[in-house]
């Protein structure tokens, strides 16, 4: 059985939408090696269709000369969940369907997972992961700020009790905020 573990970038004021603002930060060594720790547990990857539609072209022809991701991207089985898409291998290899959201599959995703499955934005398929109980790693990476608008992994009205798990500051002055499941 594996944990999903969720990786966003976010903002202080909580913007999670196409992190183009991460530009301006780098992407030091300390941040490719924290994003590094949840990938090398990894043995699946968990999308929703937007996301998905974003990453094919930006990975599916990405090296490990171009990137040093691009392996861990392009080799590992991506799961997409998606009510309108029909076929996801044809658009980049190792990848499949699991059709609209449905908590009980992706409980017996996990539970059959011989590794931890990775999420990165995908924000409605999170939304959903997190309100039904299946994430068990969120880690926010919060950069120092605020852009007034954009798409919320929390939107108003949105109520969820997290428990903090660890907290660290990257050399880019970006904090890796570390959620798990509230303490019972």
């Amino acid at each position: 059985m594996g944990a999903i573990k969720v990786h966003e970038f976010t903002t202080v004021d909580g913007v999670v939408d196409a992190p183009m603002w991460t530009m301006d930060y780098g992407f030091p060594d300390d941040l490719a090696a924290s994003i590094g720790t949840l990938t090398g547990s990894s043995t699946g990857i968990l999308l929703g269709r937007t996301t998905f539609e974003m990453f094919a072209p930006a990975w599916s022809t990405r090296t490990v000369e171009d990137d040093e991701g691009a392996p861990f991207f392009n080799d590992t089985r991506k799961y997409v969940v998606s009510s309108t898409m029909t076929d996801a291998e044809s658009v980049w290899r190792n990848s499949t369907v699991l059709g609209g959201y449905s908590p009980d599959r992706i409980r017996a995703l996990k539970d059959d997972a011989d590794g931890d499955l990775y999420v990165s934005g995908s924000a409605t398929l999170v939304r959903a992961l997190l309100a039904d109980g299946l994430v068990d790693e969120l880690h926010l990476y919060v950069y120092p700020l605020a852009v007034g608008t954009g798409i919320r992994l929390f939107p108003e009205g949105t109520s969820q009790p997290l428990s903090l798990l660890g907290a660290a500051t990257l050399s880019n002055g970006v904090a890796h905020l570390t959620y798990g499941p509230a303490a019972a």
